[in-house]
């Protein structure tokens, strides 16, 4: 396993983060979820990345139990707040009351001291805005991050003038963002054009989340074929956000294109798909779900593998 630092923070995050936003406490079994966890630290696998509203909370209890025995200083554990939990009018957005609460309760399910990494898991999405503005909310990160219950923290999928007002607003003053998390995959490239490399210059690493596309990437949805039935797009507890792309036969027609070349450099197509994020400087960890331990262990060889030029322009002008 490979380690990379996160943007210009001193913490390395190995290149494969393991998550868990549709499984764990949700489409998984806490004794599956465990053996799962056992060989992501067998691999080198130390970034673990979860957020309060997954299952209600029950992801962040699992993450606890199962953590409670590990040394502390084996994994950077990042968790997320923003979305509703609960159905009071300050039980949901980027507020310091929010904030702090969702905090201290994630602590408490994650059974720690602290956090290492604490994201702003949206800035604003429909019927839920952002709470007292970015000011507020800067400074209850940056308050958490003195008192030691937080040692940094990060952003995911905000708009990228919201990222340029919030470094302004931070400046000399307030610990800066370290990490930005969007969803990132060949197929799903909105975010090279402006946020990649305003985060760069500005320090700011990037942990990407659905580096397979939940999948598609992985060639085993094919054209044409039924579901298989152990795959994600079967589950209706976890299929909501792949059913569309699944139902595109372009779309998986193309990705059937990656196959020779996937087997040309003697790599697995998930392999091929987490290569192609990996060289890329500005990312600094793919994060993967997994359901087997087998698959987990695909999917961290993909650390350190170099992808010539000619390839990445030859994946890209297959996907478009």
């Amino acid at each position: 396993m490979q380690y990379r630092r996160l943007g210009d923070a001193g913490v390395r995050l190995s290149e494969i983060g393991l998550g868990g936003w549709l499984t764990v406490g949700n489409a998984q079994e806490a004794d599956q979820t465990r053996v799962i966890l056992d060989k992501a630290f067998e691999l080198g696998i130390n970034f673990l990345d979860t957020a309060n509203g997954y299952a209600g909370g029950k992801a962040e209890e699992v993450w606890g139990r199962l953590l409670a025995t590990r040394r502390r200083s084996d994994y950077v554990l990042a968790t997320k707040v923003f979305f509703p939990m609960g159905p009071g009018p300050n039980d949901h957005g980027l507020s310091r009351k929010h904030i702090f609460e969702q905090c201290h309760a994630s602590l408490k399910r994650l059974r720690t001291d602290y956090i290492d990494l604490y994201q702003c898991h949206r800035y604003a999405v429909e019927g839920i805005d952002e709470g007292g503005g970015l000011e507020e909310t800067i400074r209850a990160m940056d308050d958490l991050i003195h008192q030691g219950k937080v040692l940094y923290w990060g952003f995911s999928e905000w708009p990228v003038e919201k990222i340029i007002e919030a470094l302004a607003i931070c400046g000399d003053r307030y610990y800066r963002p370290k990490s930005s998390q969007p969803r990132y995959s060949a197929i799903q490239r909105q975010w090279e054009e402006r946020l990649f490399p305003l985060c760069h210059a500005a320090g700011i690493g990037q942990v990407v989340f659905s580096p397979l596309a939940q999948g598609i990437l992985s060639g085993k949805y094919q054209p044409g074929r039924p579901l298989p039935a152990d795959s994600r797009a079967a589950d209706d507890r976890q299929n909501q956000f792949i059913k569309r792309n699944v139902q595109d036969q372009e779309l998986l027609s193309r990705v059937q294109k990656l196959v020779p070349i996937a087997e040309n450099l003697k790599l697995t197509m998930s392999q091929l798909a987490l290569a192609w994020i990996l060289n890329r400087a500005e990312v600094t960890s793919c994060i993967v779900g997994a359901s087997r331990p087998a698959q987990l262990e695909e999917n961290a060889a993909a650390s350190g593998v170099k992808l010539a030029p000619a390839v990445i322009n030859q994946i890209n002008e297959i996907l478009g």
